[in-house]
């Protein structure tokens, strides 16, 4: 097949004036110019209309490199379009590297090329490239294609450990590398900071400066030996090994009972302890006063909550701004629910003392009730009420402005429709909706006659 493929450009014996062509010279294929010397280091077609290499002797080149950055095959046609395991030519170990020749017949060298829809890196020799390439921005299989979606992987040589990234007991980590083929780490997103924080098919994940998968609690602004010990806040938890239902590295969205991070282990009542996760990963956390407001409430499941500046639910007895009005009220968190309560209680205030309270049900559910309930008068949710000494006292409860009076007895009861003393000899006269129309037998004005009694909080940090 050779010989034909030759012939039809015309093959020669060797004399003087032949004409250009193919010849035959001591069992090798020569090309001879029409002065019938031998063309070297030089390209010729054949009748099959192939390329093939005269070298330095002016013989036919087979099975090896030529000019160079091609390669010819055992019939000395030029390799195209062709992958080809060989010895570069520039080796002295022998050790076999992939090339692949193009459409010209030159090997690719010097970037990326994509071939039979998948991409592969060549260097500068043309040796295709494998493992971590281009500082560590993007991974090659040992088949040389460029490997998408999330790989385990030991980190690059150039990885840079700043000391408190993710622990790995074999070196290697999880990785996610886009359609691109580059990986998520801050450089290649559009977040500033020590990490990126990406959605991935419908979940979230943290990403270093390394783009290795961060799991468990990140402090985001880095180095978590600077963060604060009293407060959850740039915090940020992923999911670890055996956390139920959970994909690791994933944000956690909902509750979920953890360890705080270990800057904030020394300032919480549990060592575990429950948190909220909206679906980034971020804990709900309250304001660093304990100055709360009903804006700061979070409703799961038709319930509220109440979240301090660590990030754990709030339980006991707490004073609640009503939105931002400056007007307050009482809200009581149940302990081991840590949802707001409803209805008639007990609760123990900051002194210790048990106080009757009543929390709204219906609108404004668990709000602590100003004004009379089942006949009973509460102001911030406690009740208000006579002692033996007094046997009745007047409770002036201020709205808008208006002041209404009422009226209770030791049980605190509002009195209605009746005239009583105090042990005083003070005399209240109540219409029947329980306000007071004359106190000592004078015309009650729209003053106030006595001060409602507040809870007693407890300090709030």
């Amino acid at each position: 097949m050779l010989a034909a493929a030759l012939i039809g450009v015309g093959v020669l014996t060797i004399h003087a004036y032949a004409a250009e062509g193919w010849a035959m010279s001591n069992n090798s294929w020569v090309y001879l110019d029409n002065s019938g010397n031998r063309v070297t280091n030089s390209w010729r077609k054949g009748a099959d209309n192939q390329w093939r290499y005269l070298n330095g002797s002016g013989q036919m080149a087979v099975s090896c490199w030529a000019d160079g950055e091609y390669y010819v095959d055992a019939n000395g046609i030029m390799v195209t379009n062709k992958w080809l395991k060989l010895v570069p030519s520039y080796s002295y170990n022998g050790e076999e590297k992939w090339f692949y020749f193009g459409n010209s017949g030159k090997i690719v060298k010097d970037g990326w090329k994509k071939l039979d829809g998948r991409s592969y890196y060549f260097d500068s020799d043309g040796v295709m490239q494998t493992g971590w390439t281009e500082d560590g921005l993007y991974y090659l299989g040992s088949d040389g294609a460029m490997k998408t979606g999330w790989r385990y992987l030991e980190a690059p040589d150039s990885s840079y450990d700043n000391g408190y990234g993710p622990e790995s007991g074999d070196g290697s980590y999880w990785y996610y590398f886009a359609s691109n083929g580059k990986k998520f780490c801050t450089s290649t997103g559009d977040q500033t900071g020590e990490y990126r924080v990406s959605k991935i098919n419908g979940k979230y994940y943290c990403f270093d400066s390394e783009g290795r998968m961060q799991t468990g609690w990140v402090y985001m602004e880095g180095d978590p030996d600077t963060a604060g010990t009293n407060t959850i806040e740039n915090w940020r938890y992923f999911a670890e090994e055996g956390i139920k239902n959970a994909t690791l590295g994933s944000a956690i969205s909902g509750w979920l009972s953890l360890e705080p991070p270990e800057k904030l282990q020394d300032n919480v009542d549990e060592p575990v302890v429950w948190y909220y996760f909206s679906k980034d990963g971020i804990p709900k956390r309250g304001l660093e006063s304990g100055d709360a407001s009903t804006n700061d409430f979070v409703k799961v499941d038709g319930k509220y909550y109440l979240f301090n500046q660590k990030g754990n639910p709030a339980s006991g007895l707490y004073k609640i701004e009503i939105a931002r009005t400056g007007e307050y009220t009482s809200y009581y968190f149940d302990s081991s629910s840590k949802t707001a309560v409803k209805g008639k209680r007990t609760v123990e205030e900051g002194d210790g003392s048990k106080e009757t309270y009543y929390f709204n049900e219906g609108s404004y559910a668990g709000r602590g009730v100003t004004g009379v309930k089942n006949n009973y008068l509460y102001y911030m949710g406690k009740l208000q009420r006579a002692d033996s000494d007094t046997r009745y006292i007047p409770v002036s409860i201020t709205s808008g402005n208006t002041i209404k009076t009422y009226v209770v007895n030791t049980s605190g009861r509002v009195m209605k429709n009746t005239t009583v003393k105090d042990r005083d000899g003070n005399k209240y006269k109540l219409d029947k909706s329980g306000y007071l129309v004359e106190f000592n037998d004078s015309k009650a004005g729209n003053g106030s006659y006595g001060e409602p009694v507040e809870p007693v909080f407890p300090d709030k940090e």
